[in-house]
């Protein structure tokens, strides 16, 4: 059965860079060919934040690696909408990172899982994948 996923942007990183910490159940979600598997802007618009303070390295042509790698891994990306930053409002108060919790608003709304290791995003009523 396929399932349409969210990834973290640390499920992204570690991901793309095949790094132990993605989980085996995460890995193989990824790796599944049959299920859809989506990036969010969120999650780039955080790693550009990350590469400004210096504490995240990407190739200097970042928009054209971040394009390869959608379509290496056959990626989709997702933009951030309206319903999807209002929806944030009706999120109890478990995680106090913004990325997160419009990560979580988003696969609420376009009823996603979302591959996360967070265990405070855990903790939402959204379905996880780790």
């Amino acid at each position: 059965m396929s399932r349409r996923l969210l990834l973290d942007t640390h499920a992204f990183l570690w991901w793309i860079a095949d790094a132990p910490r993605l989980s085996p159940a995460a890995r193989k979600a990824i790796a599944d060919g049959a299920n859809e598997v989506y990036l969010s802007a969120v999650s780039v618009w955080e790693m550009m934040i990350q590469i400004g303070l210096g504490r995240l390295e990407l190739p200097e042509d970042t928009e054209s690696f971040l394009a390869q790698q959608l379509q290496q891994n056959a990626f989709r990306p997702l933009a951030m909408t309206l319903p999807h930053a209002l929806g944030v409002r009706r999120l109890p108060p478990l995680h106090k990172d913004p990325f997160d919790r419009l990560l979580v608003a988003q696969a609420r709304h376009e009823e996603l899982a979302l591959v996360s290791g967070d265990a405070a995003v855990q903790r939402y009523p959204v379905e996880v994948i780790w």
